[in-house]
């Protein structure tokens, strides 16, 4: 039988901010979106010409293991990116294989690929039974503003929220605060909306926008499109924690 490996970017011995405790953080290589504020635009291509390497569920879990010892208050394993749902029959062999090692396990997804046509739905909903917990980004909540941030619609990705709701799977909320992007009250007052209709959001994070990745795109030849715009002031921070009731 063939072996399914994944297509992995990188991995973190010691993620802090990517789910409860410490975490074996494994960031995937491929994404849909081309968000305007992506600091890791290297991650984008499904491609193993930038480093990235093919790898097998149980040779990075035999990684992982090797920090257990660290893993307190709820620590686990969390797949990251680039975008974990584009590599599903991978995610879903090293969960399941996670799982009978008594792992806690997170995505941490913007939900790009999720459609309720097959065969992804089915794999997905295989998928929530060893999945502990979603980190879901919500890039932005206004489509028209959403496809000019990343190039694609959030019309999929509101509609994968509300599946996780109504299977009651435990989600973080994230959303990037980006100036003459997505930090606008009205803006910020509707996603709360929106989140204000689910049963399953256990935290809502406010992550501020930064410049550190910029520099990448300009390794990769690519034109920066927020060049100019800096980082939200930490007024501009708090506002939208409030409105959002990030705890």
């Amino acid at each position: 039988m063939t072996q399914i490996k994944g297509l992995i970017h990188s991995t973190e011995s010691f993620g802090s901010v990517d789910g409860p405790g410490v975490r074996f953080i494994i960031f995937v290589q491929g994404c849909p979106l081309r968000c305007q504020f992506c600091h890791n635009p290297d991650t984008w291509n499904m491609t193993d010409k930038n480093g990235a390497t093919w790898r097998s569920a149980d040779e990075l879990l035999a990684q992982a293991l090797r920090y257990r010892t660290y893993w307190k208050n709820g620590g686990g394993i969390t797949v990251s990116g680039g975008e974990p749902l584009l590599q599903i029959d991978f995610l879903l062999d090293l969960f399941k294989k996670a799982k009978t090692k008594g792992i806690h396990t997170t995505i941490d997804t913007a939900g790009g690929p999720f459609t309720r046509e097959e065969p992804f739905f089915s794999k997905f909903q295989e998928l929530m039974q060893y999945t502990d917990l979603l980190l879901v980004d919500i890039k932005h909540i206004d489509e028209k503003s959403h496809k000019e941030l990343t190039g694609k619609t959030n019309k999929n990705i509101l509609d994968m929220i509300r599946f996780l709701s109504d299977i009651k799977k435990p989600v973080w909320i994230r959303h990037v605060l980006v100036p003459e992007r997505s930090d606008y009250d009205e803006y910020l007052n509707r996603l709360n909306d929106f989140i204000q209709t689910l049963d399953n959001v256990e935290r809502v994070e406010i992550l501020p926008y930064h410049t550190l990745g910029a520099y990448k795109w300009k390794e990769l030849g690519l034109d920066y499109p927020l060049e100019g715009i800096n980082p939200p002031s930490k007024e501009r921070v708090e506002n939208a924690k409030k409105i959002l009731h990030c705890s």
